[in-house]
Parts: structure tokens; sequence; C-alpha cells
């Protein structure tokens, strides 16, 4: 799977976690093709993450021949939020279906790149505060890594 290439030390870890959770990971399945902004998806009912590697090296820019990892950083970026937005639904649903209650402090808000991707997500999925609350902690990595064993293990 090509996305490992891009993942490092925190979200291997997220990986070895949703995988000991008996959830599996797919990459660039028909769901991406639901749009190219969509860079990962959660399929409960399967327990199956998506990863959609074509789009986000699309979105990303991302060239083979770059001799600079921080010419590919974007794309890199983008697989790993996706990886991380999703195991925060993992948790969720690990937590009985429920939010984890990270939402509290009502100051934190999502910057207007991550409030357009909220709202499509929130069209597709319909859960409002879920969304939310995975956009809010999704560059948290090591909060990620602490939800997941409070609440799958």
């Amino acid at each position: 799977m090509e996305f490992l290439l891009f993942l490092n030390s925190n979200e291997k870890e997220i990986l070895n976690l949703i995988n000991k959770a008996n959830y599996t990971v797919e990459e660039n399945t028909p769901l991406c093709l639901i749009g190219k902004k969509f860079f990962g998806f959660l399929k409960n009912e399967q327990k199956k993450v998506v990863i959609c590697t074509k789009n986000a090296k699309e979105y990303g820019g991302y060239h083979p021949f770059r001799t600079n990892p921080e010419d590919n950083f974007k794309t890199g970026l983008m697989i790993r939020r996706a990886l991380r937005h999703e195991a925060v639904h993992i948790a969720q649903q690990c937590n009985n279906g429920n939010l984890l209650g990270l939402q509290k402090n009502k100051s934190l808000k999502l910057s207007e790149q991550k409030l357009e991707a909220f709202q499509g997500s929130y069209r597709l999925t319909g859960q409002k505060e879920k969304e939310y609350e995975a956009y809010l902690i999704e560059d948290q990595p090591k909060k990620i890594i602490s939800e997941l064993k409070k609440y799958c293990f």
C-alpha cells in the first residue's frame, strides 16, 4: 500500500492500533471517486478505513522524482491527516458510538480550510458533532493515540 510511504512514527502507531481494534485499511477504492477532495473514509459496518492516496497525490501536487521530501509535503500531510481523522471516528465507535468529549473547550474553532472540509464530510455522513470533533483533533496524533487506547482496549 503506497500510503504507508507517507506515514511517520505517530501514524504508524495509529495504524497499528487501528489494526489491533480489528479494522482493516484499503487504498484507492471506488469510494474515493466521490470527490477529489476526499482523502479518507470509514466504512464502519465493514470495519474498514479507506485511504485515497491518488486523490491526496493529485491535490498535493505529488511528483515522484522530486528529491526534496518537503516538495511532496502537502501530499503526505493529507494522507496522515486522513488516517488520523478516521482513527478519531474509530475511537468514537469504540466509545459506544459517542463523542469523545473533546469539544468541551468551546473556544476551539476550525480553520477556514478545515471548515470547508467539515461541511463536505458532514453533508456526506450526516454526523455533524462527530465530524466536528474529528476535524478538531486530527492534527493531534498523540491525543488520537491516547483516545484509541482509552476506548478501544
